[in-house]
């Protein structure tokens, strides 16, 4: 990661939250339109980038403690 890591992880954090978004709009016109299967896979796809954004807010969270953390 480049000189400011912490910033780049919660930037990658936020893009993966906004996929999660869509995909779960995508999910519920799914739902509307009564296609169970197609909802489940945009459901599916929304955790996915959740799990990730997750991921990259750990990171930051862990960069800010080793570079903040005052020890």
């Amino acid at each position: 990661m480049p000189k400011h890591e912490g910033a780049e992880h919660h930037k990658k954090a936020a893009e993966h939250h906004e996929h999660a978004a869509q995909h779960h709009r995508e999910a519920a016109k799914h739902h509307e339109a009564g296609s169970a299967e197609m909802a489940g896979h945009h459901a599916h796809l929304a955790h996915g980038h959740q799990v990730l954004a997750t991921e990259h807010e750990e990171e930051a969270a862990k960069h800010h403690a080793e570079h903040h953390g005052g020890n």
